[in-house]
């Protein structure tokens, strides 16, 4: 599995951790926006290197893990600059997906997701912006958490859309993937599960037939853990309407961080990149105030929807991952749908787990849950559960 084209080329980052401590003898990969110190952060972009000194300082995620005993094995190829869903960079290549080979292993955070299928490591660390976790995750059949925002320190990691940038991991099997959670968020993975269990008809409704039905007893597994189910609408404005404002607000934020850059060293840009920023430019401010305030209605929505104790379920994405080498405008329509499901993370900050274990046409498609700002453990607790 060396031939996956998920390492970042060149000599392998391999650090050791502590002797021992709670994570000792698990291997982690990293994602190549993330600072290891001493090794280039090459961002997925042949031109962001020799913008950035190499670090000197390990990320905090990362100095967390190795402090608790797990050893870093490598640094992991990323879509450019996190600005992608599918994990195809034309600079790089596209990691292979283990779990459906033909097919895209979903991205940003590609290569974590690859070297995680291909059981390379236990886990590895990515970054979830629009969904660049929760997305491989379901496209190739792991564990995934996009955690609280802000839940995490968010330092020595290149940053995208700062109100929605969160740093979160994969991993095959639960009990590790909970394992992880219990060192960063410094806390125990709860016995108690949740005593109520939403499931959002109108996400469920947008995914394809065939995933519907192959998560269907998916669903089956987590109301018998939960026991009181109802099901409920997500977004009453449209699934869509949140897209378009989670879109707006994660561009502009976008555009507004890597301005410096593109103004000082003139990177070479892959056309789907350079367009969205080029879009991104021409957005205004009662369009960003509109998107403010629907991102305001969806926090509501969920806090109405998720007092403590109580869980959402939806499909994580609307179909299994697409195939590869697929041209931007056969990806365009495709590349919207995901958003419309991927977006509620970013929007409201909430934390959400992919739960695999689902199949269409051979291709992985995960199940995913969201919980109150602040529930990450317990949703693990579930994770771990369900495992």
């Amino acid at each position: 599995m060396e031939n996956l084209n998920a390492f970042v080329p060149g000599p392998r980052c391999e650090v050791a951790g502590t002797p021992k401590g709670p994570l000792a003898k698990l291997r982690f990969a990293v994602k190549d926006l993330i600072d290891v110190a001493g090794w280039p952060t090459g961002g997925g972009s042949p031109d962001w290197a020799r913008a950035h000194p190499i670090p000197d300082t390990d990320a905090w995620v990362v100095a967390r893990l190795l402090a608790a005993g797990a050893s870093i094995i490598g640094k992991t190829e990323t879509d450019e600059v996190s600005l992608g869903i599918l994990g195809e960079n034309p600079f790089t290549g596209t990691p292979l997906n283990p779990a459906a080979p033909n097919r895209v292993p979903g991205g940003s955070s590609s290569g974590s997701a690859s070297v995680v299928a291909a059981g390379l490591c236990d886990f590895a660390l990515g970054t979830d912006t629009g969904g660049s976790v929760r997305v491989p995750a379901s496209f190739c059949g792991l564990y995934g958490i996009r955690p609280t925002h802000g839940r995490l320190d968010f330092s020595g990691i290149c940053a995208q859309a700062p109100s929605s940038d969160t740093v979160g991991w994969m991993a095959r099997d639960a009990r590790t993937f909970a394992r992880v959670g219990t060192v960063l968020f410094a806390e125990p993975t709860p016995t108690a599960l949740p005593k109520t269990l939403l499931i959002a008809t109108d996400a469920f409704a947008f995914a394809d037939p065939g995933v519907t039905t192959a998560l269907a007893p998916l669903v089956d597994r987590l109301t018998d853990l939960v026991g009181h189910h109802r099901e409920t609408t997500l977004a009453p404005q449209g699934l869509s309407v949140w897209k378009d404002a989670q879109r707006t607000l994660q561009s502009s934020e976008a555009l507004k961080t890597f301005a410096p850059w593109l103004d000082r060293f003139n990177p070479r840009l892959q056309y789907s990149v350079a367009r969205n920023l080029a879009l991104a430019a021409s957005i205004g401010e009662a369009d960003r105030t509109r998107a403010a305030l629907m991102r305001e209605e969806a926090r509501a929505r969920l806090r109405f929807l998720l007092p403590p104790g109580t869980i959402l379920c939806l499909p994580t994405t609307p179909f299994p991952a697409p195939l590869r080498g697929q041209s931007v405008s056969e990806l365009a329509f495709p590349r919207e749908r995901i958003t419309c499901l991927a977006c509620v993370g970013g929007l409201t900050g909430s934390p959400q787990v992919n739960l695999p274990g689902a199949t269409v046409d051979g291709a992985p498609v995960g199940l995913s849950i969201i919980g109150p700002r602040g529930s990450d453990s317990q949703l693990l607790a579930v994770a771990k559960a369900f495992g």
